[in-house]
């Protein structure tokens, strides 16, 4: 069984129809990365995958919970799943190591010390473990966005989603973002990530996933980048840098 699959995935807002049938699976311990022009549904699919958006049809999996289901116990699947967005969301009065262990403390009812201990780990593994007694205001953009990713990691996810990580950061602080993502990616952590950067997904996606007006147009090993079989594809990438 796949760890995510998406069936038929349909969703439209309003009059606006976004998915317009998507159909992709993920295995366990995969690295996928949702790649097309801005406007193509790749964000939304995302955002459905954790329930943050209600699909209008078909089936979504995700590490053994049906997420089209009405009878989804949230709580459950959000232990299961971890998201990251562009922007950060950190507390700004609370410090790196409390912004980590608020969720564990919170949603998995751990101990001060219990929680601190996962924070402590979590920290270690975006390479923060110093900057745990600063706050947000004194971390560079990358050093806050690797910080948001520990604390998704600090709930000991079986899936983490990335939706355009590092598109509000230069080069430098991408670079420092993306070395993290792929340390996670050696570890085994099964991943979907929303990016633009296709130097990265050549280096390190298991499999690609090519949107393009609302549907999977074309999918497949990291290799399709080089060699795809579409037209449209083929435009994508003549823009890449």
């Amino acid at each position: 069984m796949p760890m995510i699959s998406l069936d038929n995935v349909k969703k439209s807002f309003g009059a606006v129809s976004v998915l317009k049938g998507v159909t992709f699976s993920v295995d366990k311990g995969e690295v996928a990365t949702l790649i097309g022009a801005s406007g193509s549904g790749k964000s939304t699919a995302l955002r459905c995958i954790d329930r943050l958006e209600i699909v209008d049809s078909g089936r979504i999996e995700v590490a053994s919970h049906s997420v089209h289901d009405p009878k989804l116990d949230l709580r459950k699947l959000r232990l299961d799943v971890g998201i990251v967005f562009q922007s950060y969301n950190l507390f700004p009065h609370l410090t790196i190591g409390q912004n980590v262990m608020l969720a564990p403390r919170s949603v998995k009812g751990l101990a001060k010390v219990e929680a601190g201990e996962l924070a402590r780990s979590a920290l270690e593994r975006v390479g923060l473990h110093d900057k745990i007694d600063n706050y947000p205001e004194q971390l560079s953009g990358g050093q806050q966005q690797r910080a948001a990713i520990a604390r998704s990691l600090a709930m000991e996810p079986k899936v983490m989603l990335f939706d355009e990580v590092t598109s509000a950061l230069d080069p430098k602080l991408t670079g420092e973002v993306l070395r993290v993502i792929e340390q996670l990616a050696i570890s085994g952590m099964t991943m979907i990530m929303v990016t633009h950067e296709m130097n990265f997904a050549r280096k390190v996606a298991s499999k690609v996933v090519f949107m393009h007006q609302g549907l999977v147009h074309e999918q497949g090993k990291a290799d399709i980048l080089n060699n795809p079989s579409t037209e449209e594809l083929r435009e994508f990438l003549s823009h890449d840098l």
